[in-house]
C-alpha cells in the first residue's frame, strides 16, 4: 500500500513539474523578443494615448513613489488619474501637490460606495468614466512601474491582437510568510494552467490575471461593462479576464518581473487577511477545493508521510521514490524563485507552506459558508 502511495505521489508531482518547464518559456516570452528585429520601445504601437489609473486608499506611504515611477513612463500622451477613496490620511493631498507641477497628473474624489459594490471596482469603475485614453492601465497604489513596462504591455497587446493584458509585477517580499506563501502564486499559475491552451482559447474556464496590473483596450472594456460588471467581486485579478473571455474577447497574461514591482503585504497579519478575503472567488471554491487539495498535498505531504514509513519499514524503493517526488515537487519553486527573483531561504518551507496555504482555503471557504467575510481596507 505504501508503494502505491509512493507512485501516486510521484504521479501527481510530475504533472505540475513538467506543465511549469512548458509554460516559462512562454509566460516569460518578453513581446520584443516576438518579433524578428528591433526592441519593445521601438516597435510599440502608436497610440492615441494611455491612462494610468490608480485607486487609493490611505496610500500616504507610497503613493507619491508610485506616480513618480509612473510619470517616467516612456510612452506620449499619458495622463495619471488618482481616486481618492475617502481617505483619511494624507493621501489626496500629496496627489494634489504632484498634480500642481504635472498637468498629466489629476486626483479625483471617490463617491459614496454604492450598495453591493467592492471598493476597488468601484473606484476602477470611476477611474475608467474619467479617463480619456484609448488604453486603460489600472495599477493598485503599490505598483512601481519601470519606465520601459508599458510599451512592453502595448507590443505585447499589440502583436497578439489582445483586449485584455495582465502582467504578474516582481513581488517584494521581506517578511517570512511573505516568502513562505507569495511564491505559490506563480506555481498554481504555471503548475496548472495550460498556456498554449489558454492562447488559442477564448473559454472562461481559463482565466487568469493579477489585479495589481491590467492593460485593456478602452473599447473592448466599455462593451464588457468593464468593473460594473464585477461590481460584488473582491477578484478582479480571475473575474476581469473571466467577463471579458465570456464575451469572446482575446486575455493573455506574462511575466511582469522586469515591467514592475509591488510590495503587496508588509507584514504576516496582512499576508494571511489578503489571502482569505477573495480566496472564495479562487481555490477556495466547493467545485475546486477538494482537487487542490489533493494536487497541492498529494505533491508535498503525502511523499513526506510515505518517506517516513519507508524509513521506518526499511523499504529503500519506497524511501527512493519518495525523495524523487520531494525533489521533482520542490523543482518548480528552484526554477522560479531563480526566474522571478524569490527568497532561496524560503525553499526548505515549501511543504509546510504549501500545507498553511491550503489551510487557510478551507478556512475561507468555511467562513464564506457561513456568512462571515473579512475586512480590507476598514471594509468587509
Amino acid at each position: 500500500m505504501t508503494t502505491i502511495l509512493t507512485c501516486i505521489a510521484l504521479t501527481i508531482a510530475l504533472i505540475p513539474a513538467l506543465l511549469t518547464l512548458a509554460n516559462l518559456p512562454l509566460y516569460c516570452l518578453k513581446a520584443k523578443q516576438q518579433q524578428d528585429s528591433g526592441d519593445c520601445t521601438r516597435t510599440a504601437p502608436k497610440t492615441r494615448g494611455v491612462s494610468i489609473l490608480i485607486p487609493a486608499r490611505d496610500e500616504a506611504s507610497g503613493i507619491e513613489t508610485c506616480i513618480e515611477h509612473a510619470l517616467k513612463a516612456e510612452v506620449e500622451n499619458l495622463e495619471v488619474i488618482v481616486l481618492d477613496d475617502h481617505s483619511t490620511d494624507e493621501t489626496a493631498a500629496i496627489v494634489n501637490r504632484i498634480a500642481d507641477t504635472h498637468k498629466n497628473v489629476r486626483l479625483i474624489a471617490g463617491k459614496s460606495l454604492p450598495k453591493n459594490w467592492n471598493g476597488k471596482q468601484y473606484a476602477c469603475h470611476q477611474l475608467a468614466e474619467n479617463a480619456s485614453s484609448e488604453h486603460l492601465l489600472f495599477i493598485d497604489a503599490d505598483v512601481r512601474l519601470q519606465p520601459d513596462g508599458i510599451n512592453q504591455l502595448l507590443a505585447h497587446l499589440e502583436q497578439r491582437n489582445l483586449d485584455l493584458l495582465s502582467a504578474f509585477p516582481k513581488q517584494e517580499m521581506k517578511t517570512w510568510l511573505e516568502c513562505w506563501i507569495l511564491p505559490l502564486m506563480h506555481l498554481i499559475l504555471l503548475g496548472y494552467l495550460p498556456i498554449k491552451r489558454m492562447r488559442m482559447s477564448r473559454d472562461p474556464a481559463y482565466a487568469a490575471g493579477c489585479g495589481q496590473l491590467f492593460l485593456a483596450k478602452r473599447s473592448a472594456y466599455q462593451s464588457t461593462g468593464g468593473h460594473q460588471a464585477i461590481r460584488d467581486s473582491r477578484h478582479d485579478g480571475l473575474m476581469l479576464p473571466r467577463l471579458f473571455r465570456s464575451a469572446n474577447l482575446a486575455t493573455d497574461i506574462i511575466d511582469g518581473t522586469e515591467i514592475a514591482t509591488c510590495r503587496m503585504y508588509h507584514c504576516a497579519a496582512e499576508v494571511l487577511r489578503g489571502v482569505l478575503k477573495n480566496a472564495h472567488e479562487g481555490i477556495a471554491r466547493p467545485k475546486l477545493i477538494a482537487l487542490f487539495t489533493i494536487l497541492l498535498l498529494g505533491k508535498t505531504l503525502l511523499p513526506t508521510i510515505t518517506l517516513l514509513l519507508g524509513i521506518i519499514e526499511k523499504n529503500h524503493l519506497v524511501t527512493t521514490l519518495s525523495v524523487a517526488t520531494l525533489a521533482i515537487a520542490h523543482l518548480p519553486r528552484c526554477i522560479t524563485a531563480r526566474r522571478f527573483k524569490q527568497s532561496f531561504a524560503a525553499i526548505p518551507f515549501h511543504v509546510p507552506a504549501v500545507i498553511l496555504f491550503i489551510t487557510l482555503q478551507w478556512i475561507a471557504l468555511t467562513c464564506h459558508s457561513l456568512g462571515y467575510s473579512f475586512a480590507w481596507r476598514g471594509r468587509t
